[in-house]
């Protein structure tokens, strides 16, 4: 059983940050024949997570963290990620 790219991101971020909230919004359709566009429909996506570990961090390193916990799928397997990361309550 193959797993999706999206469901893969979602398993290693709830891992790393045990998030309030995460949404993975799957942007490939948006960019169909653009630079980046690998035909898979896994190749943009926008995450938006929510969680206390952010607290401490400014958006910067909010997103250096996300990055880290994906691993290689940012730049290897995804061409484009947009992160909103936030606090709950924030």
């Amino acid at each position: 059983m193959t797993v999706s790219v999206a469901a893969e991101m979602e398993a290693l971020l709830t891992a790393a940050f045990a998030p309030a909230r995460l949404a993975i919004i799957n942007d490939s359709a948006k960019h169909s024949g653009h630079m980046g566009d690998d035909g898979s429909g896994e190749s943009h996506f926008t995450i938006e997570i929510e969680a206390a570990a952010f607290a401490p961090m400014n958006r910067l390193a909010r997103q250096r963290a996300v990055i880290a916990a994906l691993g290689d799928i940012v730049g290897g397997r995804v061409h484009a990620v947009a992160i909103k990361a936030g606090v709950p309550a924030e």
